[in-house]
């Protein structure tokens, strides 16, 4: 199988190293094509105004001065002789939980992915300040995933969003579906002086947990159990459809009204 490794933290970065390094390891053929930096945050913007450069700084191995969605885009549009089976974004080294994955990079790797065609899954590990970081056990459940992937497809517009505890793969739980959770409003910016007395700011950490209950993806990650949520990029509101058409006919009678 040929397998397309992108991420949001950078191409050196420990996660897509150890991602890259299982995936060849269980027999695939990996292309790494990442970040020259981390460009966490990113989510799906595209370089539109300048030129994206590109380095293989090792076989099969692509550097680029862009954003994740960049990368996948090129790989699949005119850099790789050949398209992949699948493209696995990750493994990112933090949670991509709830509301997260509205600014991850990460998943706006596999959404690009999607776009062009692909199935594709976004690996995230739920790192803290006292986990020993076991990307093995991300890589060992992408690899899983990936495997079940070319078995069994999904529906054309689904992504795989993949969030994985920070234990070794002998204390994982399982596997559950889940629904995104949501987070309550982000901490307060941080305001402060340069050293010439001009103000710059910090975008404030994330929220805390709100919706975490059962059936969450925060919630499978805290009972120890690899978290796989579903998403698609279709930002349709279906059921508003029908309320949304009534407003607008007031906006129609107004419209007739001002003629």
């Amino acid at each position: 199988m040929r397998v397309l490794v992108s991420n949001d933290d950078g191409v050196e970065a420990p996660g897509i190293r150890v991602l890259a390094e299982g995936l060849r390891a269980a027999g695939h053929e990996v292309t790494v094509v990442a970040p020259d930096r981390d460009r966490s945050g990113a989510s799906n913007s595209l370089t539109l105004d300048s030129p994206i450069r590109v380095k293989e700084i090792a076989e099969r191995v692509f550097r680029v001065a862009g954003t994740p969605t960049d990368c996948v885009h090129l790989a699949l549009t005119g850099l790789l002789d050949a398209d992949p089976d699948i493209v696995v974004s990750g493994i990112n080294s933090a949670a991509n939980l709830g509301d997260d994955v509205i600014y991850s990079g990460t998943v706006a790797a596999a959404m690009e992915g999607r776009f062009l065609g692909l199935p594709s899954v976004a690996m995230s590990l739920v790192t803290g300040e006292n986990t020993g970081r076991h990307y093995d056990s991300a890589a060992r459940a992408a690899d899983l995933i990936t495997a079940r992937l070319l078995v069994e497809s999904l529906p054309a517009d689904t992504i795989l969003n993949v969030n994985v505890p920070d234990l070794p793969w002998d204390e994982i739980r399982g596997f559950e579906v889940t629904r995104l959770g949501h987070r309550h409003r982000a901490e307060p910016c941080i305001p402060q002086l340069d050293p010439r007395g001009r103000p710059l700011w910090w975008v404030g950490p994330a929220g805390p947990e709100q919706d975490a209950g059962p059936g969450t993806d925060f919630h499978a990650v805290r009972m120890g159990c690899i978290s796989i949520t579903p998403i698609h990029v279709d930002l349709t509101r279906y059921q508003a459809l029908e309320k949304v058409a009534g407003w607008v006919d007031g906006l129609r009678a107004a419209l007739r009204t001002d003629a």
